[in-house]
């Protein structure tokens, strides 16, 4: 009981750090349940599980605040959503992949960490479609492996590259995170997993994280705060990609 207690006290802190930047926390999900000695087959599934539970009330959070814009998220979706069913079905040995993607949050991340605001965002254009729909089926396709939900990913690609403010870029990565995570399970649910049996304690703690996480990100915390979780964040996800 005590070491159930403090599993589900680790993914309510994760989801509210995860959820006030808009992000689903799967990545911190995965660290916990791996180094709790959870069975390698329940752990993707049950991330993406709680994934969707969190990313739904995130998601609902930043669109009633008016976050998101459906013309500027939908070429994101339209590749994203087939590519992370087709990484859900895989299976690949993740080793050298989770290398490479961990440097990459890394070199994401940090950066973040120290500044006040990412390139001090004043304007922001909306990218081409195609160039949308490349970038986010390469995510979404990585989302499914590995079963994170690409919020991490898309993030700071929607910063660096100017495609939106930073709130906003919380409310896209929430919507993304969502959508590519139910896809995910779905492929990967046709490979016959299976969840804890405590799965839906695990889910009401992360809940419970993610619904502060949600209502601090959308009114209390400042962009350049945002900024920095979003940096701790990333450094997290890639320290977490590395080390497993």
């Amino acid at each position: 009981m005590p070491e159930t207690a403090l599993i589900c006290l680790s993914l309510a802190a994760i989801s509210l750090l995860y959820g006030s930047v808009g992000q689903g926390g799967a990545s911190g999900y995965i660290a916990v349940m791996a180094l709790c000695g959870f069975l390698p087959e329940t752990i993707k599934p049950t991330a993406l599980v709680l994934n969707i539970f969190v990313s739904t009330l995130v998601a609902v959070r930043f669109w009633v605040a008016g976050q998101v814009s459906w013309r500027r998220l939908w070429p994101f979706v339209v590749a994203s959503v087939p590519a992370a069913f087709a990484g859900g079905y895989l299976t690949l040995p993740f080793r050298s992949f989770n290398l490479i993607l961990g440097t990459l949050l890394l070199i994401a991340g940090l950066p973040m960490i120290g500044r006040r605001g990412p390139h001090g965002i004043t304007a922001t254009r909306a990218p081409h479609p195609l160039l949308a729909m490349s970038a986010s089926g390469t995510i979404g396709l990585l989302s499914g492996l590995t079963g994170m939900g690409g919020g991490v990913l898309l993030s700071p690609l929607l910063l660096y590259c100017r495609w939106c403010h930073v709130r906003e870029a919380s409310g896209f990565a929430s919507s993304f995170i969502l959508l590519n995570s139910l896809v995910a399970l779905m492929g990967y649910w046709t490979t016959g997993s299976t969840l804890p049996a405590d799965w839906s304690l695990l889910a009401l703690s992360a809940v419970f994280g993610g619904a502060i996480g949600a209502e601090l990100g959308c009114r209390y915390l400042s962009e350049a705060v945002i900024c920095r979780l979003l940096g701790v964040v990333l450094v997290i996800a890639g320290a977490r990609l590395i080390a497993f």
